[in-house]
C-alpha cells in the first residue's frame, strides 16, 4: 500500500445486547475492504464527517447500516488504531485514495428489541454493508474478521472486554 496516502477517519461500533454478546454483520467485499471467505463477520463502521462527534458518528452509522436507533454509549476509545488495506488493484472505488482507516471505536448498550435490527431495508438508500447478521462473543470476533483487520479487533476486544460476555 501507498505509505503516502492517507488513512481514512473511521468509527468502529460494538453493539451490545443484555446478554454481553456483540452485533456482527457477514459482510462481502467492497473495493480495498478484500474479504476472505469464511472470515466475513465485522462489527458496523464507517467513515467520520468532517467536524462530527466520534459518539454522533458512531450512531448515523449503526442507524445507516443496521437500522438501530435504541442504544446507549458505554465508553468510547481514545486513540485512534490504523489498519491498512491489503493491495487492491480493481476499479477506482471511495477508498481508493486512502492507505487504509484509522478508527476509534464506540461501545454501546443496544436498549431495543432484535426485530429493529435490519441490515437490508436500510433507512438512507444506500447499498446495504451486512448481508446477515448474528449476536458473537467479543473475544470470538478477531478470529472471525478478515485478517487485515484482526490486529484492531484485538485491541478492541482488549478495551471492551468488561462489557462482554
Amino acid at each position: 500500500m501507498d505509505a503516502t496516502k492517507p488513512y481514512r477517519p473511521n468509527v468502529g461500533i460494538a453493539l451490545f445486547n443484555a446478554e454481553g454478546l456483540v452485533l456482527a454483520g457477514r459482510a462481502e467485499t467492497s473495493g480495498p475492504e478484500l474479504i476472505v471467505p469464511g472470515l466475513e463477520w465485522q462489527c458496523p463502521q464507517g467513515g467520520i464527517d468532517e467536524g462530527e462527534d466520534i459518539v454522533a458518528a458512531a450512531k448515523r452509522e449503526l442507524w445507516e447500516e443496521t437500522n438501530v436507533r435504541n442504544a446507549s454509549v458505554l465508553a468510547v476509545t481514545e486513540e485512534w488504531w490504523p489498519y491498512d488495506f491489503p493491495p487492491y488493484d480493481g476499479p477506482p472505488h471511495k477508498l481508493s485514495p486512502f492507505r487504509g482507516q484509522k478508527q476509534r471505536w464506540a461501545a454501546l448498550r443496544f436498549e431495543g428489541q432484535d426485530s429493529e435490527i435490519d441490515v437490508v431495508n436500510l433507512p438512507t438508500g444506500e447499498p446495504q454493508e451486512f448481508f446477515g447478521w448474528r449476536w458473537e462473543r467479543l473475544a470470538r470476533l478477531p478470529d472471525l474478521v478478515t485478517p487485515h483487520k484482526r490486529p484492531v479487533y484485538l485491541l478492541m476486544a482488549q478495551a471492551f472486554a468488561g462489557f462482554g460476555a
